[in-house]
Parts: C-alpha cells; sequence; structure tokens
C-alpha cells in the first residue's frame, strides 16, 4: 500500500464521483448511462491499487475453528488492526469503492428502462451485480462496526438496498432495509451525536475534509432520504397514515436543511394535501397548500445544484403542468370542504336545514378556540420568514367549513380561480380526461354554491351556467373512445335540468295563476332533463339495444336513479290532454315497476336506493288506482 500514489488514488476515484453524479446529465440519449460505466471502470482501478480485501487474500491467516482467540474479523490479529491504522483505513476505503460500485450499478436500471432492446434482461443483470455487491458490503460492514463506531457507509448502503429491492417490487424486503436505516440513524444520534465522516472524506486529505456542518449537512440528507423511501414504501403498502407521516416529516426537513427543489417539493406538498382533505382535515390540507404555493413562487430565484432534476430545467411545459396540478389540488380543497358543509347541514330532500345551520353557527366558536393553536404546531413548514409568507397565504383562505351563502361565496370565488388556472394548461386539445374533469368540478362548485343561495331564480342561473360548460363536452366526445365519461356528463346535465326544472315548479307553485310560458319552460326543461337521463340508460344497453338483465356495480345506482327520476319527471309533465297525461302516467308506473322488480330479483340493488325503492313501492301501489280513476273520468266527459 506504501507505494501506491495516494493522490492517484483520490484523483480517480474523485473522478469517478464526477462521472456519476454530475456528467450522467450530459450523457447522449442513446447512452444514457455511458458516465455511469466510466465511473465503474474508473472504481474498478481505485479498487485494484488499493488491493484485494481481506477475505480475498491468500495470506490471510486461517483459523481451523473459525477465528483464534484475540484475532480480529478482518482476520488480522488485534494488535495488528487500529482504527487509524492502514489495515482499517483500507478496509474502509474498499468499503466505500464497494458501496459506490453497488450504487452504480443500481443506478444504471432505471435509466435502462428508457430503452427498449434487451432492457429486461439487462435490468435484471444490473440488479443482481447491485443487489451482491451492496449485500457483500453489508457483511463488511459489520466486520468493520468492531472498528468504528459508525461504518462508513451503513445508513447509505442500506437505503439503497431499499430502494433496490423497491424497485423490484419486493416491498416489504424493502421495507426491513429502510426501517434498519432509521433505526440505525437513531441510534447513532442517541449514542454519539455528531455526524460521521462523509463516506468521500476517506479519500481526501486532512486539509481537504469537510467543515463540521457540512457533514452534518450530508448525514442529515441521507436520513432525510431514507424518510422519503419508507413514505413511498408505506404507500405502496396501503399504509397511509404512516406514508402521510413520513411524506410530512421529509418536507419539513427539507425545508429546515434548505435541501430541496421548489417545484418538487411544492408538488409533493400539494398532492399530501389531497390525504388531508380525503381525512377532512382542511387546516393542515390548507397549509401544505400553502406551503406549495409560497415554494412554487420560488422556482427560478434558487440557483440550480447538481442534485436539480433535469426535468427542472424544461420550464415552459414543466412548470406550467405542476402549476396547474397545484391547482387542481386547490380545487379539490374548495370543493369538498363546501361539501361537507352541505352534508352538515341539509334535510333529508337535501335542502339547507336552519336547525343544522343553528347548531353548526354555535360550534363555530368553539372549533376555533380548541383548533387553531394545537393543531396548527403540529404541521408547521418553516420558519422565519417562510413561516410568514406561508401564514399569508393561509390567513386569505377559510379551514372551517361555510354556514351560509357569503361563506361558501368566498370559498367558490377561490375555486373559480384555480378552475380558470388549472385550465390555462389542461386544455382540451391534449388533456382530453384531466380538462373533462376540472370543466366537472366547476359544476360541481357551482351545485354546491346553489344549496346555500336562498333566492331560487338565482339557483336556476347557477345550475344554466353548469350546462353551458358540460353540453359542449358531450359534443366533442367520441362516445366510443369516452364511454365511462360520457356517462358521467349526460348524467349530470340530466340532474341539472332535474333541479332547475324543480325550481320552476316550486316558483310556478307560488303565483295564483302560472301563464303559459312557466308551464312551457316546466316542460322545456322536463323534456330536457329525460333527454339526458335517457341517453345515460341507453349507454348501458348491449350491441343489440337490449337493456342488462344485471346492471354492473359501478354504475347500479346512478341507472336506479335515473330509472327513477324518469319516472318522476312524466309524472310531472304539465298537459290539457288526457290521453297524453294518460300515457305519461303509464310510462311512470313502468319505470317504478322496473325499480321494485329489479330490486326483487337483486336484493343488493335495495341497499344502493333505500328512500327511492320505499317511493317506488308506494307510488306502484298508488298510481294504478289513480289512473283508473282517469279513465273513468275519461269516459264520463
Amino acid at each position: 500500500m506504501a507505494s501506491v500514489p495516494r493522490v492517484e488514488i483520490r484523483e480517480k476515484f474523485q473522478a469517478a464521483v464526477a462521472l456519476s453524479r454530475v456528467e450522467l446529465h450530459k450523457n447522449p440519449e442513446k447512452e444514457p448511462y455511458k458516465s455511469k460505466y466510466s465511473a465503474r471502470a474508473l472504481l474498478e482501478e481505485v479498487k485494484a491499487l488499493l488491493g484485494p480485501a481481506p477475505e480475498d487474500e491468500d495470506e490471510r491467516p486461517q483459523a481451523e475453528d473459525g477465528l483464534g482467540e484475540g484475532d480480529h474479523a478482518l482476520g488480522l490479529p488485534t494488535e495488528v488492526v487500529e482504527a487509524e491504522g492502514p489495515v482499517a483505513q483500507r478496509a474502509v476505503r474498499l468499503a466505500v469503492i464497494e458501496f459506490h460500485l453497488g450504487v452504480d450499478s443500481s443506478g444504471i436500471i432505471p435509466l435502462l428502462r428508457k430503452m427498449s432492446k434487451f432492457r429486461k434482461k439487462l435490468c435484471k443483470l444490473y440488479f443482481i451485480m447491485a443487489q451482491q455487491g451492496l449485500t457483500k458490503l453489508l457483511r463488511l460492514n459489520f466486520e468493520l462496526a468492531i472498528l468504528l463506531p459508525q461504518p462508513p457507509t451503513s445508513l447509505g448502503l442500506q437505503n439503497n438496498l431499499g430502494i433496490l429491492w423497491s424497485e423490484r417490487e419486493e416491498i416489504e424486503t424493502a421495507q426491513a432495509y429502510l426501517e434498519s436505516s432509521e433505526a440505525l440513524y437513531n441510534q447513532y444520534m442517541k449514542e454519539i451525536g455528531s455526524p460521521p465522516l462523509d463516506p468521500t472524506e476517506h479519500f481526501l486529505p486532512e486539509e481537504e475534509k469537510l467543515t463540521e456542518q457540512e457533514r452534518s449537512k450530508r448525514f442529515e440528507k441521507v436520513y432525510t432520504h431514507n424518510l422519503y423511501y419508507l413514505a413511498q414504501v408505506y404507500q405502496h403498502m396501503e399504509m397511509f397514515e404512516k406514508a402521510a407521516h413520513y411524506c410530512h416529516s421529509t418536507l419539513k426537513r427539507q425545508l429546515e436543511h434548505n435541501a430541496y427543489h421548489p417545484m418538487e417539493w411544492a408538488i409533493n406538498a400539494a398532492t399530501l394535501s389531497q390525504f388531508y382533505i380525503n381525512k377532512l382535515c382542511f387546516m393542515e390540507a390548507r397549509h401544505c397548500l400553502s406551503a406549495a404555493n409560497v415554494i412554487f413562487g420560488q422556482i427560478g430565484k434558487i440557483p440550480a445544484t447538481e442534485d436539480t432534476p433535469e426535468t427542472e430545467g424544461d420550464v415552459p411545459e414543466l412548470y406550467h403542468q405542476r402549476k396547474g396540478e397545484i391547482a387542481r389540488c386547490w380545487i379539490k380543497y374548495c370543493l369538498t370542504l363546501m361539501q361537507n358543509a352541505q352534508l352538515s347541514m341539509q334535510d333529508n330532500i337535501g335542502e339547507l336545514d336552519l336547525d343544522k345551520q343553528s347548531e353548526l353557527r354555535a360550534l363555530r366558536k368553539k372549533e376555533l378556540d380548541e383548533e387553531e393553536n394545537i393543531r396548527k404546531k403540529a404541521v408547521q413548514f418553516g420558519t422565519g420568514e417562510l413561516c410568514d409568507a406561508i401564514s399569508a397565504v393561509e390567513e386569505k383562505v377559510r379551514y372551517l367549513r361555510p354556514l351560509d351563502f357569503e361563506e361558501a361565496r368566498e370559498l367558490f370565488l377561490l375555486g373559480q380561480h384555480y378552475v380558470f388556472e388549472a385550465k390555462e394548461f389542461f386544455q382540451f386539445d391534449g388533456y382530453v380526461t384531466d380538462h373533462i374533469e376540472v370543466v366537472q368540478d366547476h359544476s360541481s362548485l357551482f351545485k354546491v354554491l346553489a344549496f346555500f343561495e336562498t333566492d331560487m331564480e338565482r339557483r336556476c342561473k347557477m345550475h344554466k351556467r353548469r350546462i353551458a360548460m358540460l353540453e359542449p363536452l358531450i359534443v366533442d366526445l367520441n362516445p366510443q373512445y369516452y364511454l365511462l365519461v360520457n356517462r358521467q356528463i349526460q348524467f349530470e346535465i340530466a340532474h341539472a335540468y332535474y333541479d332547475m326544472m324543480d325550481l320552476k315548479v316550486a316558483i310556478a307553485d307560488k303565483l295564483r295563476d302560472p301563464d303559459s310560458h312557466i308551464v312551457k319552460k316546466i316542460n322545456n326543461l322536463n323534456k330536457s332533463a329525460l333527454k339526458y337521463y335517457q341517453l345515460f340508460l341507453d349507454s348501458l344497453r348491449d350491441p343489440n339495444k337490449v337493456f342488462p338483465e344485471h346492471i354492473g356495480e359501478d354504475v347500479l345506482r346512478p341507472a336506479m336513479l335515473a330509472k327513477f327520476r324518469v319516472a318522476r319527471l312524466y309524472g310531472k309533465i304539465i298537459t290539457t290532454d288526457p290521453k297524453k297525461e294518460l300515457e305519461n302516467l303509464a310510462t311512470s308506473l313502468e319505470h317504478y315497476t322496473f325499480i321494485v322488480d329489479y330490486c326483487e330479483r337483486h336484493p343488493e340493488a335495495a341497499q344502493e336506493i333505500e328512500v327511492e325503492l320505499e317511493l317506488s313501492k308506494e307510488m306502484v301501489s298508488l298510481l294504478p288506482t289513480k289512473m283508473e280513476r282517469f279513465r273513468t273520468k275519461m269516459a264520463l266527459t
């Protein structure tokens, strides 16, 4: 070892690290792994210069029954092996080289996935190389643990083994390695506290070694990566609470250590908000989204580093896409908060219950007093100016359920602002499904706002706005390729016309003598609702136009609701022609009867439409008598 030039070893190692980390982004598209290969070649040269590992040396002393008393795990007498001695130093450097070889092999796998030719066999080959190399190193680290309080690569090693196995979808194996890495970090920090040498420092002269601050930064970054990958593993295992906890911890640490890329951080925070929205934790969701807005605003203001994902450089396209995705998360926040308020205050026919509204108003002060301080401390991102900037965004957005029209309108306008922002990128031409989902969310915002509106004419106008934005989508969509989306829109348009008709009937009931214009308007709305409900029901028919004997579980409730509303709509048609009215009653009875008969043949369907089924049974009992009286009256006249 004395004859080997230290400078040569150091220079080759540093060149290999640069090839693996920096030059990687400059590789030609057809050879994305070129610099990785070059790095491996240099690392193998360094390994050869260092000499074989103790376990490979022919001259290694052998004991007949394992290690002799007083011998060390590296195969040499204990008194010869010292933590600062040449044997230990060489073993540590070999461990670092093995670590980089294993990591480079695993790093080639995702690059190969971009290539089509031979990619499966090559991915498998490099997985085996990486797995064998890293596992061998794991054994070597156990030997080094006798010499050093923290082997140089243990934390990163177990992280990379975890990542490697997760790539192979061996999630439980990945979990074991990652959890072991987390436990190792916690134990080390509890027992020692100060950061260990960075693996690269074992190839640096004393004067070039890292400062304590930089060493700590790198060590903490490895642990942050550990939390990040654990979050992914728990998500894959559907342990959503744990996944959210680790994701939140990762984001928080990235800000604390100033180790984040604004675009990636912002989209991860916005995605995390969706977990909190689904849990109805609106304060936490608001905080994540506010933080996402603030950090996203830093794009272009923070210098790029060697770790910056190359895609973050493709600003125009990716920037606007991510901005649109964050906007969609805000839309979901506003819509879900409004819908939750509606569910809390509606009666059994979907109208505003004033008693429930009063009860929620009485609870408002208690909610503010109990939640604001306790919950905010648990979720806060950032400190100092960053914390203030996030709070400034939060203060403009409510997290408590709206209790009246003005509060609901405030959320509606915020949601609508983000609808327009999302549609800037997710346009119909190129992003059909995404665009339609944004439009449907916009329609839903109007729908739930109408619940809070007490003026029936204004409510009608809100439903009219919904129809105006949804009907053009039907015209442009190919029903063959977008069958499910087509059904959703048909059903939603039908429901909007249905609600408008009910409102117009309620308005007419307040008038002493409704004129022909109002009657015509009601019938036209009725006709439009019937048209779209029928289009929806016809889409369920087979190629021979036969309605299914068994309706699929995914469309069972909508189909039954459509049948029920069609029955009701025929009963609401206003006509002066007795014969026509009798025909409408017969059609109405036919649809009510279908619901009752279907639920008798398929009892599971009854659970989906309990209220509608009871009303249908009642109408099946009453309508024949009403129709008979009507026939008698017609015969007499």
